[in-house]
């Protein structure tokens, strides 16, 4: 079986380096290819990229900036992998945790394994509103589509393929979470959670997501609920 890891890069040219080198180090009883999908970096983080090499690694370039889900979309279209591994660039997840992560899928129990950072795994201590904000969209997403998640709004999320193909993904930015988790539970497809640590940066290292993006996800939810 093969592995494709899928990581949406948006100037990240401090972290870019190191996080394939942690996803190439990760030994796995399958094989890996990766996709660096760049979202129209302005920072020099292409300029590194231009100089990464490897059969293991292919590099999609946008050539406007589009926002995660389309990078996303970007690197699920190209994957040949049998399974699909969302990873984000910027170190707050550990790719060491991939053999967990792949475990449900690859016993036959599950179509989707979601990590979750409030299982019980070690996490930096940060922004306490992030935390409500969190809680709180993912208890509205599992109100509406019928799933008790701890966490939908993890980075980790691994797909079989084949289950993956069954849903057309449309978010261009954050709503790619909450869209693919109501599409997902409309489909049934069988989802695991298992616990992974967390490492969070704050806004001066370079975090992203803000509070806009959160009253986009509350739209987002009802949208691909009812009107999708």
């Amino acid at each position: 079986m093969k592995l494709s890891i899928v990581i949406p890069v948006y100037n990240e040219k401090a972290t870019i380096r190191e996080i394939v080198r942690r996803v190439r180090g990760v030994r796995l009883p399958l094989r890996k290819e990766i996709l660096l999908v760049d979202d129209f970096s302005q920072d020099g983080t292409r300029d590194i990229l231009a100089h990464l090499k490897g059969k293991d690694l292919r590099i999609l370039l946008h050539d406007e900036n589009k926002g995660k889900g389309a990078a996303l979309r970007t690197g699920f279209a190209q994957a040949t992998g049998d399974i699909i591994l969302v990873q984000d660039a910027d170190l707050e997840y550990n790719p060491a945790e991939y053999p967990q992560l792949l475990g449900p899928i690859l016993d036959g129990r599950a179509d989707v394994v979601y990590g979750s950072r409030f299982l019980g795994g070690p996490h930096r201590v940060l922004f306490f509103w992030h935390y409500v904000a969190n809680r709180f969209l993912t208890t509205l997403s599992n109100m509406v589509s019928d799933l008790n998640l701890t966490d939908m709004e993890t980075c980790y999320k691994v797909f079989r393929a084949e289950t993956l193909r069954k849903i057309r993904l449309r978010s261009a930015r954050f709503g790619f979470e909450p869209e693919v988790t109501i599409k997902l539970a409309k489909i049934r497809a069988r989802i695991y959670e298992v616990p992974i640590s967390y490492s969070g940066r704050d806004y001066g290292e370079g975090k992203k997501i803000g509070w806009k993006d959160g009253v986009a996800a509350l739209f987002h939810i009802f949208r691909y609920r009812f009107f999708d």
